[in-house]
């Protein structure tokens, strides 16, 4: 294709994506008032009532302007319509990039992209279960004298890159063995920077968490190092694949006089006396 060609095709792509990212859009903001609210809203509604100015059992969250409303509504909408239509945009994604790709890049790429959707999935929900009690923690280190009463575009805002940090950190160690397949980081790489690898996770935990408790951020931090810690024995297991594979091309490339690598290694029948020696 010429370069025309793949402008073109790239911009029929994005104007697909488009559509089925205004298609989810639409979708969320009538799904807003239908669960979407109450569903983000919920951690708030479980803090225990005295520390809530609304602590009579009517948990609300408070707009401070005429177009906050609107305008909260469209933000969430938008957000939520992404996150609905993922499928068919990274569709369009894969669409345009499958064509310059070799096979086992583009079985790679596959794998990658079930195992990155299932990771964010898994940090979103990690997050929802550790926002409710650091949220309740925040609240708290305030004093018993202290009320709260939050306003929705600031509390939503919080839960929403929560859940997107979460999310998203998760995805780290994927690049990693990312990185090792496509041959630029080595086990061996990993396997002398582990210690700095979990040491960094715990830093990088403890400033991109929007509560920075320490609850959230051994959330965080926990299944990161795990997670590593499994992307660096795929590692191991990716590179020794690696150098058996060289070794065994090697083997086939070799000339009429050349000696075979695979002799290489000393055998016990060496070191033993040949019997017509004696």
């Amino acid at each position: 294709m010429t370069l025309v060609a793949h402008l073109t095709e790239l911009r029929n792509r994005i104007a697909k994506a488009l559509f089925f990212i205004a298609l989810g859009t639409v979708v969320g903001f009538i799904w807003y008032d239908r669960g979407l609210l109450t569903f983000l809203t919920g951690p708030y509604c479980e803090v225990p009532d005295r520390l809530r100015l609304d602590g009579d059992g009517d948990c609300r969250l408070v707009v401070l302007d005429v177009f906050g409303g609107v305008l909260l509504r469209l933000k969430i909408a938008f957000i939520a319509g992404i996150g609905l239509s993922a499928p068919f945009w990274l569709y369009q994604l894969w669409a345009f990039i499958t064509p310059g790709l070799k096979r086992n890049e583009k079985r790679y790429t596959v794998g990658f992209v079930a195992a990155s959707t299932l990771l964010f999935a898994g940090g979103t929900v990690l997050a929802w279960l550790t926002l409710r009690k650091g949220l309740e923690l925040l609240l708290r280190l305030a004093g018993d004298e202290v009320a709260f009463q939050l306003t929705a575009p600031l509390y939503l805002s919080f839960v929403i890159s929560l859940l997107v940090a979460f999310g998203l950190s998760l995805e780290l160690p994927l690049i990693a063995v990312a990185l090792n397949l496509v041959g630029v980081l080595s086990y061996d790489a990993l396997k002398k920077s582990r210690r700095w690898i979990f040491f960094l996770t715990i830093v990088f935990a403890a400033f991109v968490t929007p509560t920075q408790d320490p609850f959230t951020m051994l959330a965080m931090a926990g299944p990161m190092i795990l997670l590593f810690e499994l992307a660096i024995q795929t590692a191991r297991v990716v590179d020794r694949r690696r150098a058996r594979r060289a070794a065994i091309e090697g083997f086939h490339n070799l000339g009429d006089d050349e000696a075979s690598p695979l002799d290489a290694r000393p055998s016990s029948l060496d070191d033993a006396s040949s019997p017509t020696a004696r």
